[in-house]
Formats: structure tokens, C-alpha cells, sequence
């Protein structure tokens, strides 16, 4: 027999093998870069030695590989066990998709979207597939082992991907019927904190989410339920309301202790002094905290008698200790009214015997109004003084005419208001009112000297001796027409008048400078003339200087500096 003859022998005798196919080896030899494997064929397979870097082995181990190719260039057979591990759980898995089962896996890495996870084959998990609320830091499954789902297969690909979503919720699914189909209301259950809303928290019941609702969160004030809990909190609650046809359920925070309204009129008496930790400033007052789930209101009217606090910030911090009076409690709305003015005896209650109406007192003036000037009569309590008590003779349109910030001035106490804290001063009672004997001192017919002070479209005032203001009417300024009175005279002129006009009740002194030369049947004239003006042609002092605050072409020293 020839020696090809013998070959063909030899090989007719040996199994057949084809690329791809999945045998059983030995490990013949152990080399720094392959591995040699007998698999009954007429030559030795290798495999890298890196396929075996998780694995110890020995020469004479039983191994399965693939075949990926019959003979390369040095005549040897190319073997893969990672392939062949890859092929045969590959069938294991799309088994496991065809069935609808489970894998287990574990997390290899973290890529664009999602992880990589090995199942005995490499699979992709979706970010949002991670878990049933999406992660904030993937990194945090790495390495860690889990059951999955398998939601897609592409064969020709060789794609899997893979949810951990799906098999919670089946699971939660699971538990939220064993929950519901045990639980009643009136029951203690644990739960945890899944996740705040502005109206109340979500609370993980082992798989069923039951809702908290702010109001059943303390039987105090809660502003947000952020301000009670945070997620990731274990609790206890009771089970107040169960709908299993919805699958809701509400539950209690605050049912777990007793209602401190129930009996908060007997604890906490009106005019009772109770101590407090303020929990909030408002810019209408303080909630103090008198005791767990129960506060008070201290309103920034009753933080003190006598100072103007706008704001209870500038008085009180947060956590601050302190003492307060009850003043009011509604049971039904929640609500108690306290009173931090009320630990000191009110300033106001004998302020009559300190200011009786009629006392000349000294202060210093504390601030300027539009409509007058405050006084401080004494720590916290100021007297008015109105624009209109200031002169007896001038018309003062602004406190600012007379008095300045600081100045030290007498007044007499004109009149006391407990009820709302008022005190009416008066500068000009401390004289005798001029215009009682004002015809003792002007009679129609004198000359008279002065000074304009204002000037009015109707006419100017001339201010004469004794602080007595006297009206020159635009007819009066000189014996032909005058369009503008301002084209005729100026403020601070000195000029010379003749009194043509004294009205005592109506306090006004009618001027005219046409009638300095006039002889006395000229002025009779002209007096019977100026008695017959229309109202708005010769107007009241009080009337005129109001005309001359709204006039456009009236202006003054003070006003001009």
C-alpha cells in the first residue's frame, strides 16, 4: 500500500468536522501565547491563552470549543472557547426570550444611553430601563449582579436588549395585590419616602404607592411637606382611606399621635403665658411653635405698644426663644393669637394723666408729613401737630415752612384718642388768636407796609406787621388793566397799601396799592366797589391760599431754593 493510499486510510477513519462546529477537546500543552487542544483530529488545535485569563486549567482538562478554521499556515487547527461558550448561550438566551423567562446578569460597564451587561453573551440595558424611577449615576450598578428581562433579540446582529424596569414592576405588580388584598384601614404599616410633591409625598409601601397628603402630614402648619420629609425616609403611618379598585391609598402622619387641638383651650387659657420657638417671619408677624404640631400667630401690630415695627425681621430671628400672652383661639380654624406687646403694661392707658388736654409740652420733632409735623412726647409715643394748628395767621401748606427734622418745639396738647393711638398738638393755641381783636389793629382806610410773600393768579399776599397776611386782588394792583400779576409785583417787594376791606369772621384783610392816593370819597368808592366782586373775584384767606397751592404761576423763596 502506498503512502497516500495510507493517508487516505487514515482520514477516511477520522470524525468529520466542519467550520463552526462546537466539539469536545484535551488540553494537550500550556504555552506562553497558545494553548494546544487534541480534538481527535489528524492535527492539534490552539487557542489564545488570553481566552483563558478568568479560568485556572491543567494539561489533560476537558474543554468544548468551536471551530473557526481547519488548518492555518503552520497546519494547526484554529479553536475558540470563548466562541463556543458565546454560541451556546446564545441559544440559551434567545430560549430564554421565546419563553418569556429571566436571565441573570452582570453589569460590565457604563456606555452612551445605558450599561453593557454580561448574561452569558453581551446585552444592552437602556438608561431607562435601569429602574422604575430613572438613575441620576449609572456608575452606582456597576458590578453588581441582577435578574433581567429580555425585550429584544436580533439574530443577525447579535443585539440584546434587556430591561430590570419590567421585572420591577411585575414584581411591585405582585405586591401591591398581596397588599391590597390584606390591608384595611386602621392599620400601621412601614414605609419609605419615594418622592415630594408641593401637595404631599409619595410613600413606598413594599411595591404600593400610598399618598401622604400635606394635610394629614402634622396637626401644625406645614408650609411644604420638604419642610417634614425627605426622600429616602423610613416611616410609620396609618392606612386612613383604601380603594382597591384604583389601587390608591391615602395615609396619616399626624393619626399616629393625638389631635393637641382637641383640649387646647383648657392647656392654653386666653391670657395665659406660654413660651415658644418662632418657626416663621412674615411681613404680617411671627408663627411660634408653643408645642409640637401646635402654633401661634404673634401679628406685627402686637409685637410692642410704642414702636413702629413694619416688619417682625427687624425684631425676631428663626429659632428664637420667646414669651408671648394668648389673646385668641379658634378650635376650628386652628388658629392662636398671641400677644408679645401684652408681658408690659400699655403706655396708652394713662396717657391722659402723663398729657392732660391743655399741657404745654416740649419735644423734639420726629418726622414731617404733607399733613403736619410728629412730636415725641415721650420713648415710642408722638403727638401731631396738623399744618392747620401751626399759625393762627398764615396759611402753612407744609410743615417745612415753619419747622425742620429735630427742632425742639412747645405745643399745647389739644386733644387725646386712646382708641387709635392719637395725640393733636397745637403750636399756635400757645398765643391768643390775632384775628379776635384784628379790628382793633386794621381799619379800612390805613396804610399799611409789607412784604409780598405769595403770589397768586388772582392777586398776591402781603405779609404785615403781627405775621397778618393781607390780599391785594389783581384789580386792586393799579388803576388800569393787569393781565398777570407777577408783570406788577414780586415776591418779597416791599410795598404800601391802603386796607380797604376787614371781614373778621371770614379772616381776610382786603389790600389795594391803587388806593394809596386816593382821597376819602375816592376810597369810600372804591370800598362799595370791592364789597360788590364776585366770590371768585375776592376770595376768603383760606380759600385763596388753597387757589394758590394749585396755581401754576404761584411760587415762593422756599420753594424757589
Amino acid at each position: 500500500m502506498s503512502k497516500s493510499e495510507l493517508e487516505a486510510l487514515i482520514e477516511s477513519k477520522l470524525p468529520t468536522y466542519h467550520k463552526g462546529d462546537i466539539v469536545n477537546g484535551t488540553i494537550l500543552e500550556i504555552r506562553p501565547q497558545v494553548v494546544l487542544v487534541d480534538i481527535g483530529y489528524k492535527s492539534e488545535g490552539v487557542i489564545p491563552v488570553s481566552e483563558f485569563e478568568d479560568e485556572e486549567i491543567e494539561v489533560g482538562d476537558q474543554i468544548e470549543v468551536l471551530l473557526e478554521s481547519l488548518e492555518n499556515d503552520e497546519g494547526l487547527v484554529v479553536l475558540s472557547k470563548e466562541k463556543a461558550a458565546h454560541k451556546q448561550n446564545w441559544d440559551k438566551i434567545v430560549g430564554v426570550y421565546r419563553d418569556g423567562g429571566l436571565v441573570k446578569g452582570k453589569v460590565k460597564s457604563v456606555v452612551k444611553g445605558g450599561l453593557m451587561v454580561n448574561v452569558g453573551v453581551e446585552a444592552f440595558l437602556p438608561g431607562s430601563q435601569v429602574d422604575i424611577i430613572p438613575p441620576k449615576d449609572l456608575n452606582e450598578y456597576l458590578g453588581k449582579v441582577y435578574e433581567f428581562k429580555i425585550v429584544k433579540v436580533n439574530d443577525e446582529r447579535k443585539n440584546i436588549v434587556l430591561s430590570r424596569r419590567e421585572v420591577i414592576e411585575a414584581e411591585r405588580s405582585e405586591q401591591r395585590q398581596r397588599f391590597l388584598e390584606t390591608v384595611k384601614i386602621g392599620d400601621k404599616v412601614e414605609g419609605q419616602v419615594k418622592n415630594i410633591t408641593d401637595f404631599g409625598a409619595f410613600v413606598d409601601l413594599n411595591g404600593m404607592d400610598g399618598l401622604l397628603h400635606i394635610t394629614d402630614m402634622s396637626w401644625g402648619r406645614v408650609n411644604h411637606p420638604s419642610e417634614v420629609l425627605h426622600i429616602g425616609q423610613s416611616l410609620e403611618v396609618l392606612i386612613l382611606e383604601v380603594d382597591r379598585d384604583k389601587e390608591r391609598v391615602s395615609l396619616g402622619l399626624k393619626q399616629m399621635s393625638d389631635n393637641p387641638w382637641a383640649d387646647i383651650e383648657r392647656k392654653y387659657p386666653i391670657g395665659m403665658h406660654v413660651k415658644g420657638r418662632v418657626t416663621k417671619l412674615l411681613a404680617y408677624g411671627a408663627f411660634v411653635e408653643i408645642e409640637r404640631g401646635v402654633e401661634g400667630l404673634v401679628h406685627v401690630s402686637e409685637l410692642s405698644w410704642v414702636k413702629r415695627i413694619t416688619r417682625p425681621s427687624d425684631v425676631l430671628t428663626l429659632d428664637q426663644e420667646i414669651e408671648a400672652v394668648v389673646l385668641n383661639i379658634s378650635v376650628e380654624e386652628q388658629k392662636i393669637s398671641l400677644g408679645v406687646r401684652q408681658l408690659d403694661s400699655n403706655p396708652w392707658e394713662a396717657i391722659e394723666a402723663r398729657f392732660p388736654v391743655g399741657t404745654v409740652i416740649t419735644g423734639a420733632v420726629r418726622n414731617l408729613t404733607p399733613y403736619g409735623a410728629f412730636v415725641a412726647l415721650e420713648e415710642g409715643i408722638d403727638g401731631m401737630i396738623h399744618v392747620s394748628d401751626m399759625s393762627w395767621t398764615r396759611k402753612i401748606n407744609h410743615p417745612s415752612e415753619v419747622l425742620k427734622k429735630g427742632d425742639v418745639v412747645e405745643a399745647r396738647v389739644l386733644n387725646i384718642d386712646k382708641e387709635n393711638q392719637r395725640v393733636s398738638l397745637g403750636i399756635k393755641q400757645l398765643e391768643n388768636d390775632p384775628w379776635e381783636s384784628i379790628d382793633e389793629r386794621f381799619k379800612v382806610g390805613d396804610l399799611v407796609s409789607g412784604q409780598v410773600a405769595k403770589i397768586a393768579s388772582f392777586g398776591a399776599f402781603v405779609n404785615l406787621d403781627g405775621d397778618i397776611d393781607g390780599l391785594i386782588h389783581i384789580s386792586q394792583l393799579r388803576e388800569d388793566h393787569v393781565e398777570r400779576v407777577k408783570d406788577v409785583i414780586k415776591v418779597g417787594d416791599s410795598i404800601q397799601a391802603r386796607v380797604i376791606k376787614v371781614d373778621k369772621i371770614e379772616r381776610r384783610i382786603g389790600l389795594s396799592i391803587k388806593a394809596v392816593s386816593y382821597d376819602p370819597e375816592q376810597l369810600r368808592r372804591e370800598t362799595a366797589s370791592f364789597e360788590t366782586l364776585r366770590a371768585g373775584d375776592m376770595v376768603g384767606l383760606e380759600q385763596a391760599f388753597n387757589l394758590a397751592a394749585l396755581q401754576s404761576e404761584e411760587w415762593s423763596p422756599s420753594e424757589n431754593n
